[in-house]
């Protein structure tokens, strides 16, 4: 049996995803489940594993090596605190909180107490995030430029229908969706320091919106276009490109992301590359090289999970720290902020007021 033993709190969607990657991987094992609710008493029995009610049950009785938190938003900072005070490392799902304010506070007392707490923006442990990196990085396309983004897929009428919360603000797609795109854009083009917005609500006609246009300054000066959709029938998403995730269909010619520099352009996660073969001699009447980058995929789950292992045990830092979780969740406040008033955001100026 592997020696390191994780617990996951919250027994939903994510959370049971959590719960299969612990119970297949070989660097840790699933020790415990905490929920309340009926339901979770099956997928322990189901598990060979304790069910305990609340955290405090299990930190009293059956104290495991780390903790990955799925329960839900509201709850995300009391328990990650009582996690932290009680010096278990922690895999907190995303958003780090359900507001900045929160937010602020718990990363202060993650980096008071010296507790690794991890974020889970999984995408960031996604092999085509990753290369996609290491071809920026490496200068293959010169100096950034531009990127222009997409996430625009429709939700079904059930989705609504089974919880009326989504249909009112607070439910729309860039509370839930956005700081997806966010954490992978600043992985990708480095951080945002400014944002706009416009927001429509024309097609479902519920309080929330539907459908948004986003622009985005870099700190390097790129600039970045990107629409968000819930209503929009196209597979111009993460999940309906990457192949990650296979309970969505995906499409090997569509894109979500390409990133333009001054010597070319990079499409993600096809990974095609469009690049001058000559730096001296670039002109759009000249042709490019095209190939196409090599890469690997892998669940981002499941690469998560054996990170979290090592930053268990003092081999890595965080990748996803508390810091980025409070500047993703920043971001996307804003970008709430930037549609609801139409002026532009400055997050650059946010972050220096909540350094000093």
């Amino acid at each position: 049996m592997n020696s390191t033993r994780i617990a996951v709190a919250g027994a939903g969607y994510i959370g049971r995803a959590h719960m299969a990657v612990a119970r297949q991987s070989e660097a840790c094992t699933l020790s415990a489940i905490v929920d309340p609710s009926p339901a979770a008493a099956a997928l322990a029995a189901e598990a060979g594993v304790p069910l305990y009610r609340t955290l405090d049950e299990l930190l009293e009785r059956d104290r495991p090596d780390g903790v990955i938190l799925a329960t839900p938003n509201q709850l995300h900072v009391e328990h990650a605190s009582r996690c932290l005070a009680a010096r278990v490392p922690t895999l907190l799902e995303k958003p780090i909180a359900p507001s900045v304010d929160e937010a602020e506070t718990l990363a202060g007392q993650a980096e008071h107490s010296g507790v690794p707490l991890l974020i889970g923006h999984h995408r960031a442990h996604s092999p085509i995030m990753a290369r996609a990196r290491q071809l920026i990085d490496e200068g293959r396309l010169g100096k950034l430029v531009a990127v222009m983004g997409s996430a625009v897929f429709f939700k079904p009428d059930e989705y609504f229908a089974d919880a009326d919360w989504r249909r009112q603000p607070g439910g729309g797609p860039i509370l839930l969706n956005m700081i997806h795109e966010v954490h992978n854009l600043r992985m990708l083009c480095g951080d945002i320091v400014a944002v706009q917005a416009f927001s429509s609500r024309a097609t479902r006609g519920f309080p929330v919106e539907d459908t948004v246009a986003i622009n985005l300054r870099f700190a390097n000066g790129a600039l970045g276009s990107f629409m968000l959709s819930d209503t929009a029938a196209s597979a111009r998403s993460w999940e309906q490109t990457s192949q990650e995730n296979k309970a969505y269909p995906s499409y090997p010619d569509e894109d979500c992301y390409v990133i333009a520099g001054t010597f070319g352009s990079l499409a993600v996660p096809t990974m095609r590359l469009k690049t001058y073969a000559n730096a001296a001699d670039r002109s759009w009447w000249k042709p490019f090289d095209v190939s196409v980058a090599d890469m690997t995929r892998d669940d981002p789950l499941k690469l998560q999970i054996e990170h979290f292992v090592r930053v268990i045990h003092g081999e890595e830092p965080p990748l996803v720290s508390a810091q980025d979780g409070l500047q993703n969740l920043r971001i996307t406040e804003a970008i709430v902020e930037a549609a609801r008033t139409g002026a532009v955001v400055d997050t650059a100026r946010a972050v220096a007021a909540a350094v000093h």
